[in-house]
């Protein structure tokens, strides 16, 4: 499925709505602490022969580590995703011109911020739209999204995998993806999209790619093509879980 984002009319005081990132696991981290908390002062110690456990203070400290990761997790899906956009993109010095591909645009954080500061270029974004890794996931909540950005004229969204992509050789200038390769479980799929990224991308062209695993897998595979990488963390204070990223030069020259 292929659309351009249509510069819809909107009012100007509604904003843009980026979504809750695995909302499962978000809503498993508060149900599961909180039910460890309420738990925890009506239990007795268990006494089993010679040795007596004392569950009260386990399931106090787990139920309050839970909650903890809940909330550290909700600030990112709230407040530390739009630091940590802005922190990745940074990270490519534009000229305003570039062709950008975000791999897994959900619903279009990255690519709304590219596509900001290309007033002369174009943001393609792919995904296939799941809704266990972004909550109300959709193409059209993207077009919503990026016409309240303002950026929908010189934005296109594709309904593909990553592993399959349909544009040419050499097609894009810079590419950005986070938090979308480790939902390919399956590693030599994984390994096709980090191929197909990397058949895609200019020589001389740059890919930021940011996850919370896999991105050591990343950074081999690539340098492996004859990119050349680095690898660096992200914000502690702005990520949760810490997501590196993983920055990668395609060769000019296809190695020998």
């Amino acid at each position: 499925m292929h659309t351009t984002a249509s510069p819809t009319a909107i009012p100007a005081q509604q904003k843009p709505d980026y979504g809750i990132d695995a909302p499962n696991v978000l809503r498993n981290l508060f149900l599961i602490g909180a039910l460890l908390l309420i738990a925890a002062p009506f239990l007795r110690p268990i006494h089993l022969g010679p040795v007596t456990l004392i569950l009260r203070p386990m399931f106090l400290w787990t139920g309050g580590f839970l909650l903890a990761e809940a909330l550290l997790y909700l600030l990112y899906v709230k407040i530390g995703k739009l630091h940590h956009r802005d922190s990745l993109l940074a990270l490519h010095r534009w000229h305003g011109d570039e062709q950008v591909l975000d791999v897994g645009c959900g619903r279009g954080l990255l690519l709304a911020g590219a596509a900001k500061r290309i007033p002369d270029g174009h943001a393609t974004g792919i995904d296939i739209w799941s809704n266990v890794d972004m909550g109300n996931n959709s193409l059209a909540a993207t077009q919503r999204n990026l016409a309240l950005e303002g950026v929908a004229a010189r934005s296109t969204l594709l309904s593909h995998p990553a592993q399959q992509m349909p544009f040419a050789d050499a097609h894009f200038d810079v590419i950005v993806s986070n938090l979308c390769l480790h939902n390919i479980y399956d590693r030599p799929t994984r390994q096709q999209a980090i191929s197909e990224i990397a058949r895609v991308l200019k020589p001389g062209g740059q890919a930021l790619l940011s996850d919370y695993k896999h991105t050591r897998q990343y950074a081999r595979q690539l340098r492996t093509l004859g990119f050349e990488v680095t690898r660096k963390h992200g914000s502690l204070f702005a990520t949760f879980p810490p997501l590196p990223i993983v920055i990668a030069t395609k060769p000019l020259r296809e190695p020998r």
